[in-house]
């Protein structure tokens, strides 16, 4: 009974910082922020032509399944984070949901490793037709480059990165808003096609075409995930968190949809298919004056801020597990002088520089979708097995069906991955579960030395 007692307390969520946690500094607005601006990240700017490809001129249809799609893991996400809003996202629910260690672990690492795949996806991004406005560089080159100078920032500090992700994160979003501006522009002078909004890709039925790009686009609307990891200082979570994780959802599928209308309706599903900057093609047709390089400028801040985001979330968590002894004990090391996890940051910058050269845009989005969605299918059966635990303070209650069809939706996402994909996601589950064991054995072996 004081056990349960204990953790029942531990799950309150009022607005007084006691002594020993986070300080609740989040307010709604910020939390508001934080979501919509780490949602947008930069896979918006990339990936346009690349879901063209698969669905067709009607791109906005397969973000809006996408959009749908996650609204249901979203619900899912919102009453677990109400009801125990303490850091630790996926991998505390898990737990909770089923008491297994290595099953946690797994969930843990897959997040870590879709951090990498999708910083790797965002910088090869980086070093396509965006950096090539300024220099002549293999994409490789460039996005190796850009790895390069994310794990400066990320040793320098993390209230370096913060300021840099603000600053980004305005600069990302004024961006999409001029590509909604060219767009009513071009075809209120009747120099854009909008019906090239609503052809769907030859050759393939309707819902094919839908379910195979959504399940790229899917990648666009993952970063809501990461806002879990902020409950703990965010102010009145039970009652906050719900209500602005959907209102984030909302304002980012708004925007992407009026996006990816006006792109079709500007330049050519081909042409835009065909490129690893499509919203500079945007610019580059539109009807207003707009310098090519200053929307690249734009263009390679978004993707760096996301590739960013993305390698400072791996780094700590990374850090995080070493901490907690779950894995080798060297990837908790901090840095005298900086204070920051360096030996983590160069562990997951070293694979990030493999998956960059081995993997091109479409597979690593893929390969991070791969892993989220395995994620997102455990984390909705964990609502349901956690509507048991009850606890003291009232919290958001996402209707059962939800989490049920945020488990089919998973499925159905899952059997649009690519075998080459699922390699390539098993390896990097297969490093976590190398790190695991060679934990395990170096903690047997000092057993007996330590008793």
């Amino acid at each position: 009974m004081a056990a349960g007692e204990r953790e029942q307390g531990a799950d309150r969520s009022g607005d007084d910082d006691d002594e020993g946690q986070l300080r609740r500094a989040i307010t709604p607005t910020l939390l508001l922020v934080f979501i919509v601006g780490d949602i947008l990240g930069g896979g918006i700017y990339a990936l346009v032509g690349e879901v063209g490809a698969k669905t067709g001129g009607a791109i906005w249809s397969a973000f809006l399944l996408a959009l749908v799609m996650a609204a249901f893991t979203a619900g899912s996400y919102a009453e677990l984070v109400s009801k125990y809003p303490r850091a630790g996202g996926a991998a505390l629910y898990v737990h909770r949901a089923f008491r297994n260690n290595f099953l946690s672990f797994i969930v843990a690492f897959a997040v870590v490793a879709s951090g990498i795949t999708s910083a790797s996806a965002l910088a090869r991004g980086f070093g396509g037709d965006y950096l090539s406005e300024f220099v002549d560089l293999k994409v490789v080159l460039g996005a190796l480059a850009l790895l390069a100078l994310i794990t400066l920032i990320n040793l320098r500090g993390i209230s370096e990165s913060v300021k840099l992700n603000v600053g980004f994160t305005l600069v990302e979003i004024c961006g999409l808003l001029l590509i909604v501006l060219i767009a009513v522009v071009a075809i209120a002078d009747g120099d854009a096609d909008p019906g090239r909004a609503f052809e769907f890709k030859e050759g393939s039925s309707v819902f094919a075409a839908i379910l195979s790009g959504a399940a790229l686009a899917f990648y666009a609307l993952v970063g809501f995930e990461d806002s879990v990891n902020v409950a703990e200082e965010t102010r009145n979570p039970s009652r906050t968190y719900p209500k602005v994780l959907f209102m984030g959802l909302g304002i980012a599928g708004v925007l992407y949809f009026l996006v990816t209308v006006g792109a079709s309706a500007v330049v050519p599903t081909g042409e835009l298919a065909s490129s690893s900057g499509p919203l500079l093609e945007v610019v580059k047709q539109g009807p207003l004056d707009i310098p090519e390089k200053v929307f690249s400028a734009i263009g390679l801040l978004a993707l760096s801020n996301g590739a960013m985001i993305n390698m400072i979330m791996a780094s700590r968590l990374l850090y995080g597990m070493a901490q907690e002894g779950v894995v080798p004990g060297p990837l908790g090391i901090v840095g005298s002088s900086r204070r920051t996890p360096w030996v983590a940051i160069l562990f997951t910058t070293a694979i990030a520089a493999v998956l960059i050269i081995t993997g091109d845009l479409s597979k690593l989005a893929d390969t991070t979708v791969a892993l989220l969605v395995v994620v997102f299918a455990i984390v909705n059966a964990s609502v349901l097995f956690l509507r048991r635990d009850r606890v003291e303070h009232e919290h958001f209650r996402i209707p059962t069906p939800f989490p049920i069809l945020g488990v089919a939706v998973s499925a159905a996402l899952l059997t649009q991955i690519e075998g080459e994909v699922w390699v390539r996601a098993g390896v990097l589950i297969a490093v976590g579960v190398g790190l695991w064991l060679l934990n395990a054995l170096v903690l047997r072996r000092t057993e007996p030395a330590s008793a």
